[in-house]
């Protein structure tokens, strides 16, 4: 009964536009330990015992959370269905990890470290060049780099397509990021593979996230950045946050100015809300610099 139960929510979800696997892995866990145990209907006490199983607090958290969304659709249809509470396993404590900011100079060598892989003269070292160049400057999520498509680059940016929250959205390019993007599509182009993917593996397929990750640890390792985060490694996802940062550092002192920048980068970065791109800032020299500039106006009575 369970299983049908599952399956219709499943489709439910999909139909509504969510990828919904890892949740569906999850219940699929859920269902079976239940069944095991002779379950034909949802149960607090069993939700809370397969939840327990996981090896962390976020990780029981989230599957109790996950069994409990698909607790209440079943409610609504059947009381026999119990519902547990979300905080049954206490409240949630957020963590951040916090980022790491790269310097110029960094992102500059670990660019000049990917033109220099091997072998010379393939697509290779150009590919990883123009992927982790392209994320620094635009700031872009790696999958959605990963998901471009040839057709993808238009004259009035890249396309990116249907990602987190569904959404696509256009992201114009600075001059020199399209003359890169440019150059590498003239050798991307000369390869002999029917696959339309922006960034190719060796044998001509889409390029792996796993792949790339252990390149950009390689790399790390040339540019002695290895450890650089307090001990510990900077991430391909820290250039997104990299990016986030510097551009806030470029704005104007100018209290609608920054508004206006902020909208404009939370877009630009494709979130939902504009709070989803607070998460990005860091503290920086630089910024700390500004706020300090503008603080002491503001006590002067000028503008903040």
């Amino acid at each position: 009964m369970m299983n049908r139960d599952l399956a219709r929510y499943v489709d439910q979800q999909r139909s509504l536009g969510f990828k919904f696997r890892v949740q569906h892995i999850l219940l699929r866990g859920y269902v079976a330990f239940a069944k095991e145990r002779g379950d034909r209907h949802i149960k607090s006490a069993r939700v809370l015992a397969w939840a327990a199983r996981a090896p962390s607090p976020e990780q029981r958290r989230n599957r109790l959370l996950t069994v409990r969304r698909f607790a209440l659709a079943m409610y609504a249809e059947n009381p026999r269905h119990q519902v547990p509470a979300a905080d049954a396993l206490g409240h949630a404590v957020v963590k951040r990890r916090s980022p790491y900011i790269y310097g110029a100079d960094e992102v500059a060598r670990l660019l000049r470290a990917a033109a220099a892989l091997q072998p010379t003269g393939s697509i290779r070292p150009k590919m990883y060049a123009t992927l982790f160049g392209l994320l620094a400057a635009t700031g872009m999520r790696v999958a959605e780099a990963l998901a471009l498509r040839l057709d993808d680059m238009t004259a009035d940016g890249l396309v990116i397509r249907e990602t987190k929250f569904q959404k696509s959205r256009l992201l114009p390019l600075h001059t020199t990021t399209r003359q890169a993007l440019d150059g590498y599509l003239v050798a991307r182009r000369s390869l002999t593979t029917l696959d339309r993917a922006l960034f190719v593996s060796v044998v001509g397929g889409a390029l792996p996230y796993n792949t790339v990750r252990r390149i950009f640890l390689q790399l790390l390792d040339r540019t002695n950045l290895r450890g650089a985060h307090s001990g510990r490694d900077p991430r391909i996802h820290d250039l997104r946050h990299t990016f986030a940062v510097r551009s806030l550092e470029q704005c104007r002192h100018d209290y609608a100015v920054v508004s206006w920048h902020l909208v404009a980068l939370s877009t630009y970065l494709g979130h939902a809300h504009v709070t989803d791109t607070y998460w990005y800032l860091q503290a920086t020299p630089v910024l700390m610099g500004q706020i300090a500039e503008a603080s002491e106006a503001l006590l002067q009575g000028g503008a903040a």
